[in-house]
């Protein structure tokens, strides 16, 4: 165990992670930032990034986290390769485990290790993943005006996305590998008076075509009943079927809801224990936006910042 103790420590280098840290920094109390299993966050697998304000133009997802880096780098923030797989929060110093033995120390800790959106692990779909794949309709929906789109999922993030789409898209096909939805009645009511929106029964998505061609052209399908396998042509993909967030390591520790997600008061960044704070997707499975993790960053490193100084921690 390193002898230093971390005023804080931030876990996770998303947009929420990185504004904790930028915040952190300008109050002077030297951030330390672990990177996580996926520096960046989710913005590093998006490829145009056209909602957020400030770029008129648009930005490419790793540009914009790189920026967001040197931002925070800028005023003091120290960001350390690693990812959290283990810890002890419930105390005045709190600890942090690696791999291969890491292991830090802090008197308040800001947890911003973002969600992973889930995927159907095909070769094709990781290889075209910001090139007409995307697990987030609201961020990339708009590239897809009058386009056809499918979405896989039966559930009622399914529904929202697909929903969603027709907004651009010209048609909308749900494939869902059962013969009916999970989704709840309103959400199903919804989608199926859409008539932009048509659904695929009974079926498998087996490979997203053509990663040669760094561009979505159709997906293969495999009716699972059958057997039987048939192309939809389309020009986007869309995961429907959730995401998980990144909070395993503090199972046991701090508060999770019954999908793992990380229980803050109302009204604050602040978690079940003294000094621990989170921000970002890791507590948000409703907006999930770049621009709404930033602002609960900024809102726990104020947090953050008041509890080490009413602690007389902050000096």
């Amino acid at each position: 165990m390193p002898d230093r103790i971390e005023k804080v420590i931030i876990v996770g280098t998303g947009p929420a992670g990185y504004t904790a840290a930028l915040y952190a920094a300008r109050a002077n109390l030297e951030p330390l930032v672990i990177e996580g299993s996926q520096p960046g966050g989710q913005l590093t697998i998006t490829t145009d990034v056209e909602n957020y304000p400030g770029f008129p133009e648009g930005i490419m997802g790793p540009e914009m986290m790189e920026l967001f880096r040197k931002q925070a780098e800028r005023f003091g923030a120290r960001v350390a390769r690693g990812m959290v797989t283990g810890c002890k929060l419930d105390g005045p110093v709190k600890e942090l485990y690696g791999e291969d033995g890491a292991a830090w120390r802090a008197h308040a800790v800001i947890i911003a290790s973002g969600a992973s959106a889930k995927w159907l692990g095909l070769p094709s779909e990781k290889a075209l993943q910001g090139y007409g794949v995307s697990a987030c309709a609201t961020c990339d929906g708009f590239f897809f005006k009058e386009k056809r789109v499918a979405v896989v999922g039966g559930g009622d993030t399914a529904m929202e996305e697909a929903t969603f789409l027709t907004k651009f898209a010209s048609k909308v096909t749900i494939i869902h590998r059962r013969n009916e939805l999970r989704a709840s009645k309103i959400m199903q009511e919804r989608a199926r008076k859409n008539p932009k929106i048509d659904f695929i029964w009974d079926t498998d998505v087996i490979e997203v075509m053509d990663p040669e061609q760094k561009k979505v052209t159709g997906l293969r399908l495999r009716n699972v009943k059958t057997g039987a396998e048939s192309e939809l042509p389309c020009d986007g993909f869309f995961l429907g079927i959730g995401h998980a967030p990144n909070t395993k390591p503090f199972e046991g520790q701090i508060d999770l809801d019954a999908n793992g997600y990380i229980v803050v008061q109302a009204g604050s960044t602040r978690t079940n224990l003294e000094g621990v704070f989170a921000s970002g997707d890791a507590t948000d499975h409703v907006y999930r936006q770049a621009v709404t993790a930033a602002g609960t960053g900024c809102m726990s490193a104020i947090d953050a910042e008041r509890y080490l100084t009413e602690a007389g921690l902050a000096g």
